[in-house]
Parts: C-alpha cells; structure tokens; sequence
C-alpha cells in the first residue's frame, strides 16, 4: 500500500506501508496519469514540478493506484521578477525579502537555477517558496549581515518577557538565521534545490568555543506552527541546521541534510520544546548529532513546562553523526511520546543517545519512547541512557554530577520512564550492544529489549559509550544494564562480545525468556 504523505501546490510525498527499513526489497516504478516519473527503492518518495489544484492518478507496475489532487494557491512569481540575479556573487538579499514581503497569502515564490547570495532572509504566513533543481540559495560570507537577536526582552507594557534567540537551551543572544520566521504559520518550503549555509567560507567553523553570540542555525523557526520543509537538500550550517523552537506540527519530508564530519555543532535537525513533530523519509550525514530531541535547560524548562511531545522518526537514513537519534541534553522541561520507526544509522558513534544528568530538574522526564524496525550498521554503541552527563555546564565535573552514591531526590533529580525497543537488528557493533546507566537514587522505570540481535566488528577499538566522568572504555561489552526499575529481555541474541553477555546491576524487577 502507498500512503499519501504530503501535498503542496507543486509537490507531493507518498510511503509505502511496509515493515522494512528506510528500502523497500526491491526497486519500483511510479507512473502518473500513465507516465513513468520515478523509480527508486526508498519508502518514501517525492515528485515535484506538479500543476496547482490538479488532481492525478498514481500507479505502479504492480497495480497499486491512489488519487491526489495538489493544493492551490493564489500568485506563483519568479525572484528573478524583483531583481535577483543568481549568480553566486551579487548579494540577492533585498531582492528575495522584497518579493517575499510583497507575495500575497497563498502565494508561492519560485526560485528558478541558480546561486542566489543571501543574509538572513525573514518569512511569513501563508506563503511557499519553491526552490527549483539547481537553485541555490547560499549564505553570505559577510558575518557582519547576520544580525545579533536577543535572547529574551521585557515588554514595556506589564513586564512581561519575549524570547528570541537560543543557544543550546539558554535564552541568550545569537546571530539571526539564514531564513527564519518568528511567531507565524502555514509556511512550505518546497522543492529539489538546496540552502547552503557556506559556513566554512564565513569561518563560522574556527574557534566556536570562543564565538561570544552564537552561532546562526540554518532555519529557524520561533514559535511557529504548520511548517513544511520537503525534498530541499540543506548543508553547511554554521551550527544546527533545522531548528524549530518552542513551535508545532512542523514536518521534514525527504529532506538530505549535510555537513563534513568534523564540523561543529552542525546537529541535522534539533526541534526544541516543539509538540507534534514528523521526520519522514529524510537522509542526514552530518558533524554532530543527526536528530537531538530538545526542550532546553533548566531555566526554560521550569519557566514553560513545555515537553518536546509527539515526535514522530520513521523511515530516515542517518549517518556518520555522533547520535543518530538523541534526547538532551537540554531536556529540562521533558520529552514524551517519541516514536522511531523503520529507520537505518549507519556509522553513528550511537543508536539511541540520551543524555541527562542530575540538575536536569524534575521536569526533565522523558517517557513514552519507542524504537521499533530499526537496523544499525558500524554503529559503535546501538543504546546509550546515560543519566551522568558531564557536559555543556559549568558544574559537569562536580561530585554532585558523578558521586555514585544515592543523593536526595529534590527538584533537581531527572526521570526517565518507559523505554521499549523492539525488531532491531545491530551488525558490527564495537563498544558495547547498550549502555544503560541509571541514577541510585531515580532508576530508570522501565526498559524492555524485544526481538533484538547484535553482533560484533571483527577489528572493534575501544570506545567510552558515554560521556560520563570516571568511566573506563569498553570493548564487546553485551548488555550492560545499572539502576533500572523494571527490565524485560527477550529474544536477544548476542553473537561476538567478550566476557559476559548480560552486566546487570541494581535492577528491580527482571523478566527474561
């Protein structure tokens, strides 16, 4: 069966319903109105430079027919129209925010081929902006047009505080975002061209420990709702490339995201504090984590309560990133309901990576996660819950972050819930099959390991599986397991490790086949 996933005025994504991840098991043809358009062998896939308010017909070799019909819209008007150029050197900036300021609502801005050079571009409601094969929209080199936004103001009328800018969950001042939208809706990015941040040419890479205002994401949107990116290729962002804050019903669909290995911060997409999210069918090979799962630090956590709710990974191929699918470390108001699904990491330092740490906070609860088809291959630690995080704070090395031994729980004490993987398949693993490190004095609730298989690289190197003070690396280790509630394993298979396959400790209630 194929599903009908997305649709724009000129786009439209489909997935097919399948238990196999991220590839179908064999390759396939999609004709329209009777046309071949498309072969390929991924789930998920696109098709692109469709009519407005048209309706089609769908179908395959093997009979499978589905009706779609594109949405409409009120203008299509080209940037060339206000005066770009698009030719990777004159600066398009006013050109493109002068045709978006003048688009109607309803209207889509077409970016034919071409590489328009752009500072920080701010969108609005009701709009699509469609970036053709070829169209480049490249981010100035000149750092000084990325304007410095504030992390929170008061309002002068009763006192009350507006956030803007963010940086790795503090409300602190950052320099604006390559495109961006703040306080709107209903905004579709669309199309098969690509946002460069050509951060490397803007040395926005060198020294970033010692960058006083952070560094700009790639797009950013700031509370915001009914937000679409599909097929675009994003890349070099100076840091985070999708990052939707404290916003909802927001979906990347078959999207690529890329950045070079070594390049800092450059995590793919990092909603923050976001309810209803979707990450379907999209390809990330990146410097950073793939996917981090974020609802700030301790300060935005008490102050909104706001969980990252209702997220949704499925059908995504991730590669070479630190994590391919990370909750934290700025979790502080929670994360709750995540489902990942028909997924492939390839090459990820780790599977799952969630990071906490005592000083989280009590709203710092992640529950309700779910990892269910998922194949891991050269992934060096497939599952990591580390709740001593020693990282990104001035106290991460403190005796109260790694002293082993249960402290008060207080309104700074972490939880984590219910945590269920199920049908995983894990080759060539190097560290350890999990890392799962609860704190004495919070256990974690519940894990449940089903249906999984994990075997080891020949040549494995040792590899500390988390980043926590005082742990020795590993090497082959099976299943290593501390301070946990309630642990279920069945049909686990480990084939490889060295020394003993399961390294229980403090665990409450057991269950085993």
């Amino acid at each position: 069966m194929i599903k009908l996933l997305f649709t724009s005025s000129t786009s439209a994504a489909f997935e097919w319903q399948n238990d196999s991840p991220y590839y179908t098991e064999k390759e396939y043809s999609i004709f329209l109105d009777g046309s071949p358009v498309y072969t390929g062998d991924t789930n998920v896939f696109s098709l692109f430079d469709l009519s407005p308010d048209t309706e089609y017909k769908l179908s395959t070799e093997c009979g499978e027919c589905l009706s779609f019909k594109t949405l409409g819209e009120s203008a299509a008007l080209s940037v060339l129209d206000f005066g770009a150029v698009g030719d990777g050197k004159a600066d398009d900036t006013v050109a493109v925010q002068t045709a978006i300021n003048c688009l109607p609502c309803g209207g889509r801005l077409y970016f034919p081929k071409g590489s328009y050079v752009i500072s920080p571009i701010a969108l609005k409601s009701h709009i699509t902006l469609e970036l053709a094969e070829g169209a480049v929209l490249l981010g100035s080199t000149d750092r000084a047009s990325y304007p410095v936004i504030p992390g929170k103001l008061t309002d002068l009328k009763g006192g009350a505080e507006h956030h803007f800018g963010t940086w790795e969950g503090n409300a602190v001042s950052m320099h604006q975002s390559q495109l961006f939208a703040e306080h709107a809706e209903d905004i579709s990015i669309v199309g098969r061209g690509t946002v460069d941040g050509n951060a490397e040419a803007a040395g926005w890479w060198i020294d970033v420990k010692n960058q006083p205002i952070g560094r700009p994401r790639l797009i950013y949107f700031n509370r915001c709702r009914d937000i679409h990116i599909h097929g675009i290729t994003a890349k070099n962002s100076a840091s985070w490339q999708m990052h939707p804050y404290f916003s909802r019903n927001v979906d990347f669909i078959d999207m690529y995201i890329e950045a070079p290995k070594d390049s800092p911060n450059t995590d793919a997409i990092d909603p923050e504090a976001c309810d209803e999210v979707n990450i379907i069918g999209c390809r990330f090979s990146v410097g950073d984590d793939c996917i981090a799962i974020k609802s700030g630090k301790i300060e935005i956590g008490r102050e909104f309560k706001q969980p990252a709710n209702r997220h949704t990974v499925r059908n995504c191929l991730m590669q070479f990133g630190h994590g391919a699918v990370t909750l934290g470390s700025e979790m502080a108001g929670g994360v709750t309901n995540l489902t990942v699904n028909r997924c492939v990491f390839r090459k990820t330092d780790r599977g799952l990576r969630i990071k906490t740490r005592r000083g989280r906070g009590k709203d710092a609860r992640i529950d309700g996660v779910l990892f269910e088809n998922i194949r891991m291959e050269g992934v060096i630690t497939p599952i990591v819950i580390n709740m001593w995080y020693n990282c990104c704070d001035p106290d991460r090395h403190s005796e109260y972050v790694w002293s082993r031994k249960a402290l008060p729980v207080d309104e700074r004490t972490p939880y984590l819930g219910e945590f269920t993987f199920r049908n995983m398949t894990c080759t060539d693993v190097e560290a350890a099959a999990c890392y799962i490190d609860g704190l004495p004095e919070m256990p974690i609730a519940s894990v449940t390991l089903d249906g999984l298989s994990f075997s080891y690289k020949e040549d494995a190197k040792p590899f500390k599986p988390a980043m926590r003070d005082n742990l020795d690396e590993f090497l082959k280790v099976g299943l290593y397991i501390d301070n946990v509630g309630r642990l279920s394993i069945k049909d686990v298979s480990l084939d490889g490790n060295l020394g003993e396959k399961l390294v229980l400790s403090n665990i409450g209630e057991y269950i085993s086949d």
